[in-house]
């Protein structure tokens, strides 16, 4: 699935817009992982309701329209699930605060109140689950 241009990029631009309220120099590095908003919320669901696996600063655009997950540096290299995005930061050291980001995003679940990324492998099994559980709801209708 595609996103338009802008509601992906405002959500990179706010992921690096951000500045890091323990310590604002000290730079977070990280990708985003951009997903539509139904989506995003069914996995945010299955994740803050796992027993071990947390999840990370989720960021969401105005138009809401799409979500954005906070993922380890890397994890863009190697990212395939359909339906979803993962773009590098480019090393353009991320800080992260509760204030909103930038202009036309703000926090779902903002830096503190999460963990400090979501872990790859559980965000793509959230996923997986997510997708499996919008289709079922939508096959029932």
């Amino acid at each position: 699935m595609n996103f338009p241009e802008s509601d992906e990029g405002s959500l990179v631009e706010a992921a690096v817009e951000i500045s890091r309220s323990v310590n604002p120099c000290t730079p977070v590095s990280c990708d985003v992982v951009t997903v539509p908003t139904r989506h995003g919320l069914e996995a945010v669901d299955i994740l803050r309701r796992g027993v071990s696996e947390g999840v990370g600063p989720v960021l969401h655009d105005d138009g809401g329209q799409t979500l954005g997950f906070l993922v380890p540096p890397g994890t863009a290299a190697g990212w395939d699930v359909p339906g979803s995005t993962c773009t590098e930061t480019d090393g353009r050291g991320l800080r992260l605060t509760p204030e909103p980001p930038v202009e036309g995003s703000d926090w779902l679940l903002p830096p503190g109140d999460a963990d400090l990324a979501t872990d790859p492998a559980v965000l793509r099994a959230a996923l997986g689950e997510a997708a499996r559980l919008i289709e079922a709801a939508d096959n029932c209708r």
